[in-house]
């Protein structure tokens, strides 16, 4: 929809007011209802809507119950890649990537668990934040795991977070210094994607040290186990009163969830507060920790299974619950790489001051080609029934027309 100010998009598992909520799933669809109020966590978008500094541009489509990486949605068609349409779009905060990157939207609202929002950012090229766990208020958001489910901003650069963050958090500011010490965490990414990260940090001066760490495997299951875990206990019902309505993939995987015992769960439990007082132990020393945030570039649509073997650092983030930053940094090659900045628990200021520094040490350094996202207005078409997509799963004339109120 058309409308003053900065256009906000918002994932479909997020209420807002008279519109249903589908979280990408038929068997949600099916039976929603429109919403009766909005999630708190929109409260300050309303109240710039209100004053003409904002407006709704729709909301989006993303991976069914938000529960995968590729993207992929088979009930209500996958975003389109703006970077190349044969490539996964990344998940499940697709739509929200893929909205920013095509320029129908100038930042959007996803939900990362378990990386979903620094995933799809890197797959388009576009920046994203991953808030500390409780920042920001999830009453009013479709659950995936309540203990790591976080809700952040979307934007093609850092200042289009801020702005985002601004929204979310009114009076949100950033003024934390940049960082002086950074460190390099190695985790075997491809060679070009390395690079790309090195020489983003070379470019920003700061000095940087290698940094290992201790129990990374261990925290990596432990997080893919609590998240699987809760997952089944969020929607679990739905698996089994509407197995037909629901993708194969994410079907499988929340019938192996329900497979967890209690015993594993407590284990792992147990182990994400040795994995918090690890990363907590590193501040002392270093002010960040960077690296890549795939390890690899993202596969096309028939590969999309190798998505699971380049996530990276993204779910142990989630157990920690502390904030991480992705953002685009060039190769020398038609696709960007994208960097991950994680830092301490409420350091949102601080991973985007550090973020602005390092953009624009890449758009020095960068060829004139390189970062360039699709110009505005070349974004996915929208097309489908009832609920439009693949982008979107309500937007533009439809949501016009359905709440008028809205563009107000």
């Amino acid at each position: 929809m058309s409308g003053p100010g900065l256009r906000v998009a918002v994932k479909d598992l997020i209420d807002v007011a008279g519109l249903p909520t589908t979280a990408g799933s038929r068997a949600i669809a099916e039976q929603a209802t429109p919403a009766a109020a909005d999630a708190p966590c929109l409260a300050g978008l309303r109240a710039a809507m209100a004053a003409g500094e904002a407006c709704l541009a729709g909301k989006t489509n993303l991976h069914e119950l938000a529960y995968g990486i590729s993207g992929i949605n088979t009930a209500f068609g996958t975003p389109v890649n703006p970077l190349d349409p044969l490539r996964v779009p990344g998940g499940s905060s697709s739509g929200s990537a893929v909205a920013v990157a095509s320029g129908e939207a100038d930042v959007s609202y996803g939900s990362d668990t378990g990386g979903s929002i620094r995933i799809p950012a890197a797959c388009c090229g576009i920046a994203g934040l991953k808030t500390t766990w409780g920042r920001i208020p999830l009453a009013g958001v479709w659950p995936l795991a309540p203990s790591m489910d976080t809700v952040g901003p979307m934007a093609r650069n850092v200042a289009g977070l801020i702005a985002g963050m601004q929204l979310l958090e009114p009076g949100f500011s950033v003024s934390a210094p940049a960082p002086r010490v950074v460190g390099r965490v190695v985790i075997g990414a491809d060679p070009i994607i390395d690079g790309a990260v090195d020489a983003a940090l070379a470019a920003t001066g700061w000095e940087v040290v290698q940094v290992g760490l201790d129990g990374l495997d261990q925290a990596t299951t432990a997080a893919m186990t609590v998240l699987d875990a809760e997952a089944w206990a969020s929607d679990g019902v739905h698996a089994d009163s509407a197995p037909d309505k629901i993708g194969r993939d994410v079907l499988a995987r929340l019938r192996q969830g329900s497979t967890i015992t209690p015993a594993a769960l407590s284990a792992a439990r147990e182990h994400a507060a040795h994995w918090r007082a690890t990363l907590s132990s590193l501040w002392d020393r270093v002010d960040l920790l960077a690296l890549p945030t795939l390890l690899g570039f993202p596969p096309t649509l028939d590969q999309a299974r190798e998505m699971l073997r380049i996530r990276g650092l993204t779910s142990p983030v989630n157990l920690a619950g502390v904030p991480a930053l992705a953002l685009p940094v060039p190769t020398g090659g038609p696709l960007p790489a994208s960097i991950q900045l994680i830092g301490p628990a409420g350091g949102e200021e601080r991973l985007l001051a550090a973020g602005m520094v390092l953009e624009q040490a890449t758009l020095n350094s960068a060829g004139p080609k390189e970062l360039a996202l699709p110009a505005p207005g070349h974004g996915p078409a929208w097309t489908g029934p009832a609920l439009t997509g693949p982008a979107w799963t309500l937007g533009g004339a439809l949501i016009a027309q359905r709440i008028p109120r809205m563009t107000a």
